[in-house]
């Protein structure tokens, strides 16, 4: 697991799987190799670990664990996540964003510490209200996972946490230097591209891009955006 965090940390950003036409690193291939197809066999020891080093990860404070980019199970590294977290950092940072009622009820249910999803979802009421919620404060930063609860039978139950008590962050979103982590995690990314990654509007991530180049931190050739390395 330390070689996974490692990973994490090297690569800023990862997807646990990789997806089909989706450029950004996975977790899956630092397991098994450059260009492994995931469950083509089942559910072997590469899966395996992957499937189990999420949790554990962002249990340690290691990296954030949820739904986040391209909408995929993803993992950030603390120092990017840093840059992307919007809030302040408390509690209560739910509050100040759009959220469906179940989001908030999520949010403030794990005010007091962590929660079963299977708690949550009965404090919801409602399985698609639930998902609906728990899916919109993944892409929002505001949970991710902390760990996993062993159960008299089954499989273990996997646990929300809010972000802010995981991680360090708050003081609100440095785009710039979360947008120089996404490009050099990849060859070459198109404004589009990150805009789908980190759920941006389509003119903020052309901005921010655009203020790379200007900086003389990227270049953008043939309608592409490569990042430089600092000197």
């Amino acid at each position: 697991m330390r070689d996974a965090a490692g990973f994490v940390e090297e690569v800023g950003l990862a997807l646990l799987f990789p997806g089909p036409g989706l450029e950004v690193p996975s977790l899956y291939e630092a397991v098994a190799g450059a260009g492994a197809v995931p469950f083509v066999d089942g559910f072997n020891e590469p899966e395996a670990l992957v499937w189990a080093w999420k949790d554990e990860l962002a249990a340690a404070g290691l990296a954030w664990y949820g739904t986040f980019l391209y909408r995929r199970k993803s993992l950030l590294s603390p120092a990017l996540l840093r840059c992307l977290y919007a809030g302040a950092g408390s509690d209560d940072d739910h509050e100040s964003v759009d959220l469906s009622a179940a989001a908030h009820r999520i949010a403030d249910a794990l005010r007091p510490g962590p929660l079963t999803t299977a708690a949550l979802r009965e404090i919801v009421g409602n399985k698609s209200e639930y998902e609906r919620g728990i899916g919109e404060l993944n892409r929002a930063l505001l949970v991710t996972s902390g760990g996993v609860e062993p159960q008299r039978s089954g499989w273990p139950a996997g646990v929300v946490e809010l972000t802010c008590r995981a991680f360090t962050v708050g003081g609100g979103p440095d785009r710039r230097r979360a947008t120089r982590h996404f490009l050099d995690a990849l060859t070459g990314a198109t404004a589009r591209d990150l805009s789908r990654a980190f759920g941006w509007p389509a003119a903020t991530a052309r901005a921010e891009l655009d203020g790379l180049v200007a900086a003389g931190h990227a270049v953008f050739v043939d309608g592409v955006y490569r990042g430089l390395s600092p000197q």
